[in-house]
């Protein structure tokens, strides 16, 4: 039997018994107990709330982030700070989490989808994950005691009943390539789309400049990316990682496509005139100016459905790039 402080709402003093088969088993037991009621008594009172504390982790990670990252981190702990945001940091608890978890897969959806229905468990996981880290760091601050959100997991019963329901969109099949990169032959936006089959993400495509390819040697280099943040803000920046710097070599289709855009953008520039803007980028509008990831699945969408081809295009990495057959 050990002391374990004074009850919060009564003050009554708390006790707890364990009974263990052996003295050691007993001993280690009340180190650990005695242990962490020490450090509770160093954990000073405070009334940040959870939303404020949050803003805090946020500016403190933000100085070893790249700007989309904050950004996505953003909008991950956005779907906790309505259910959590004005509870006090001290007093938050595992319960509240456990609460919120399941809120969020029966109906948190607030943007992106249909308002109420539940979010996907990989949204769920992502915030879990995010609010697990900052609550780690207010340990190491002592501001509170113990990361009341370490044990909180989403219940495996969900997982698997997630993937029956998830319809899976098989990639392209090699017929279907050789269909779209024969709808594509005449299409302005042959070569970026080419350069997607190869395996390049769209955000490399967009950042991809001129002076990256080398139609001589028949290679590209891949050192830039142009992301789009909230369908509003690009934000350009190098690779996410030394190994997605590379260089690929280009297979002769690509090197042709490439070659005829380039032809396509000198004319373009004489008819613009003064109206041209000199990027210096692959993928450009008609007038120089720096196409996004969106627009380039907007076009590829058109694309599909003027062709009758299956859409297998999504956010992120497009499945229809996946296939390289016959290039």
């Amino acid at each position: 039997m050990v002391d374990v402080g004074a009850d919060p709402v009564t003050g009554k003093r708390k006790q707890v018994t364990r009974a263990f088969g052996t003295l050691r088993e007993a001993k280690a037991e009340y180190a650990r107990i005695t242990n962490r009621r020490y450090d509770a008594a160093l954990v000073p009172a405070h009334e940040v709330t959870v939303n404020e504390w949050l803003d805090q982790w946020l500016a403190w990670k933000s100085e070893d982030l790249e700007e989309s990252t904050v950004y996505s981190y953003t909008l991950t702990l956005d779907r906790v700070r309505g259910q959590l945001g004005q509870i006090r940091l001290q007093e938050l608890t595992e319960d509240h989490i456990e609460a919120w978890m399941q809120w969020a897969l029966r109906g948190g959806r607030t943007r992106g989808g249909k308002v109420g229905t539940g979010l996907s468990v990989i949204s769920v996981e992502m915030s879990l994950a995010r609010l697990q880290e900052a609550l780690n760091r207010a340990v190491k601050r002592r501001l509170v005691e113990v990361n009341v959100a370490q044990e909180v997991t989403i219940p495996r019963k969900v997982r698997k009943a997630e993937r029956r329901t998830r319809a899976l969109v098989p990639p392209w099949n090699v017929d279907e390539v050789h269909a779209f990169v024969g709808a594509i032959e005449d299409d302005r936006l042959c070569a970026p789309f080419l350069l997607s089959l190869m395996g390049l993400r769209p955000a490399e495509i967009c950042g991809m400049r001129w002076a990256d390819v080398d139609l001589e040697r028949a290679m590209l280099t891949i050192a830039n990316t142009r992301t789009l943040m909230g369908n509003k803000i690009v934000v350009e920046k190098d690779t996410k990682s030394l190994a997605g710097e590379r260089e690929l070599p280009l297979p002769d289709l690509v090197r042709g496509a490439l070659t005829r855009f380039v032809a396509v953008q000198m004319s373009e520039r004489r008819a613009a005139g003064e109206r041209y803007e000199a990027s210096g980028y692959v993928a450009v509008d008609e007038l120089g100016g720096a196409l996004n990831g969106r627009q380039l699945r907007e076009r590829a969408y058109k694309v599909m459905h003027e062709n009758a081809l299956r859409r297998v295009c999504g956010r992120g990495t497009p499945r229809w790039r996946r296939r390289t057959a016959g290039m």
